[in-house]
């Protein structure tokens, strides 16, 4: 059974109707095939993927989004660098040739390990609200919510970019490639042109009208007035420039107070953005910073799998529901067993319960991250699954507090666009980033050959439920709530996987069910990443069409489910690390992994 929803409708409805909302809106649908291979690395690598086998390696490996990004990324991992020297390469292609995605006018969660001090680092690299920001900002002027869209497009929903200075935050800590080397298979992309893949064409035409809005965006995606066609060349020399500037004097031309700083261009075009202004100003940019924070981990089936705390929701939600499964025996049950699903899709409803009435920017509010996956909570969580029928009702819990404060549920759209990056180097680093400009093409405003994001479309539309604040809500210079998932899986203190996903808010299920294939069903990452989806955030299970998933349904439905039968796009991308190295790349999407 097919259920449907009405986008404008349901943002007025209940919080847990207006999360569904999110699901009316598809921006960045799954599409994979039709990539040209550029090397004989990226063929072996494509070849592999289509035969769905894991790349093998013993020395290092890169997984990411994009053949000409992974290529870059090899190529530095090759010559000796680090998985942050390699991170560098691929994430300045990729804001080039998969710009709907991520980029230097996105944000970013990086989850680290190091070989040496044998130590978890994680970076916040999310983005910031304006200081002239009010929990008003996506409110009508009678306290109303705004459409989304309306929100979205334009200078409104842009946050201070992170990716820049994450870029060199983590270079400057564990690179050893020099910098302005780092920068140029990009710079040299933009200059030459790069091959617009199927992907990328498709996107671009269902978003033509949006992308035709604002001059600079409808001349680079629509040039004479006609979306970029597959097999076309594109050139970007402002990109290309911008990339020069940072090779020569660092991110501080991002951030740099001045009429000439690209800051202060970036600034410009939100500020003048016809029809939706922002309030974004160079201040905000002078004042944006990296911020290191303490990895969240949760225990499964003796692993701790670790990952980004908040602002980020995805290392509390993915060990939240992993936490709760603990108690029950998946590997006896199996992936074609319908009891298995209930179990995974009701606790990853508990685990978004607490999600949306807790997490938020930690620096703003007290999350209770300690109480949220302490063993002894996540069981008595667990026992509400002691049932063969879905949980008619899901609330959140009570986990243990330091503090007393009251909060209202969240209910925040968080669309499924986004990249993420997984490297191994061949000194035993290993890195995990999940990078995002939000909605696919962002706010769709371009600034010196790049997308900026909508990331303040994170917050809470509703500063308020019946008296009660969001925690989630807009504040000046505050972090929005995101799901993004960039995971380090460790057993006996060394890592044994890396994964992550783009999805929305579904990247949470994505990265749990993969890890549950993977340590459960004994999958290899190729295997586990190509696995059909279900996911279960607030009710209804979303079941992938086309698969085997699907047919799984009436099983479902039975226990009491509301089914979907829909596309899931995620694009996962997977290393797990042992003897050697196995890669993986999610099928929906044109990524690859390449190692040696």
């Amino acid at each position: 059974m097919r259920y449907t929803v009405s986008l404008t409708a349901l943002l007025l409805a209940t919080p847990a109707l207006a999360q569904q909302a999110a699901d009316a809106v598809q921006p960045e649908g799954a599409t994979a095939g039709g990539f040209q291979a550029i090397s004989e690395g990226v063929a072996k690598a494509l070849e592999t993927k289509d035969a769905g086998k894991p790349v093998a390696a013993e020395n290092w490996m890169v997984a990411a989004a994009n053949p000409h990004a992974v290529q870059a990324g090899s190529d530095v991992l090759r010559a000796g660098g680090t998985a942050a020297d390699a991170m560098v390469a691929v994430q300045t292609v990729l804001g080039l040739v998969e710009p709907q995605s991520s980029g230097l006018g996105g944000g970013a969660f990086l989850v680290w390990y190091d070989a040496a001090s044998k130590e978890l680092t994680t970076l916040d690299a999310r983005e910031t609200a304006p200081l002239a920001a009010t929990p008003r900002l996506f409110q009508t002027e009678d306290g109303e919510r705004m459409g989304f869209f309306d929100a979205v497009v334009g200078g409104r929903s842009v946050g201070v970019p992170g990716t820049p200075a994450l870029l060199e935050d983590a270079h400057r800590r564990w690179g050893n490639q020099d910098w302005a080397e780092l920068l140029q298979p990009a710079t040299s992309l933009a200059e030459d042109g790069f091959t617009v893949s199927p992907r990328l064409a498709g996107l671009i035409e269902r978003d033509a009208e949006r992308l035709a809005i604002f001059p600079k965006t409808a001349a680079y995606f629509l040039p004479d007035g006609a979306p970029l066609q597959a097999g076309s060349t594109l050139q970007n020399p402002d990109y290309a420039d911008t990339l020069r500037q940072m090779a020569e004097n660092g991110v501080g031309v991002f951030y740099a107070l001045g009429e000439n700083s690209i800051g202060a261009q970036i600034v410009d075009a939100v500020q003048n953005a016809e029809g939706n202004p922002g309030v974004l100003s160079q201040w905000d940019m002078a004042l944006y910073q990296v911020i290191e924070r303490p990895a969240v981990c949760a225990t499964y089936r003796a692993h701790d799998v670790c990952g980004m705390g908040p602002p980020s929701s995805g290392a509390l939600a993915v060990g939240q529901t992993l936490g709760m499964l603990n108690e029950f025996d998946l590997s006896a049950l199996g992936p074609d067993d319908p009891a298995a699903w209930r179990l995974i899709g009701d606790a990853s409803r508990l685990a978004f319960a607490d999600r949306g009435r807790y997490v938020a920017d930690s620096d703003y509010v007290p999350v209770p991250v300690e109480g949220m996956v302490d063993e002894g909570y996540l069981a008595s969580r667990a026992a509400l699954l002691l049932s063969d029928t879905a949980l008619p009702d899901v609330t959140p819990g009570q986990p243990e507090y330091s503090h007393a404060l009251l909060w209202a549920d969240d209910d925040a759209i968080e669309l499924p666009s986004t990249s993420h990056i997984s490297i191994v180097d061949s000194y035993g680093n290993v890195l995990s980033m999940t990078t995002t400009i939000e909605n696919a093409f962002g706010s769709r405003l371009m600034s010196n050959g790049f997308l900026l994001n909508n990331e303040l479309t994170d917050f809470s539309f509703r500063s308020h439920v019946d008296g009660v604040p969001v925690a989630n809500r807009v504040e000046p210079g505050k972090r929005p709530r995101s799901s993004m998932s960039p995971t380090i899986v460790m057993k006996d203190g060394a890592p044994v996987l890396a994964i992550g996903s783009p999805g929305g808010s579904r990247i949470i299920p994505y990265v749990a069910q993969a890890i549950i294939a993977h340590l459960d069903w004994g999958m290899d990452v190729q295997q586990a990443v190509a696995l059909p989806h279900a996911a279960n955030r607030f009710g209804t299970y979303d079941l992938e069409e086309g698969t085997a998933m699907a047919d799984m349904a009436p099983a479902l439905e039975a226990m009491g489910y509301e089914v979907n039968v829909r596309g899931l796009n995620s694009g996962l991308h997977a290393i797990s690390i042992g003897d050697g190295l196995l890669g993986g790349a999610d099928p929906r999407r044109e990524g690859i992994a390449i190692g040696e």
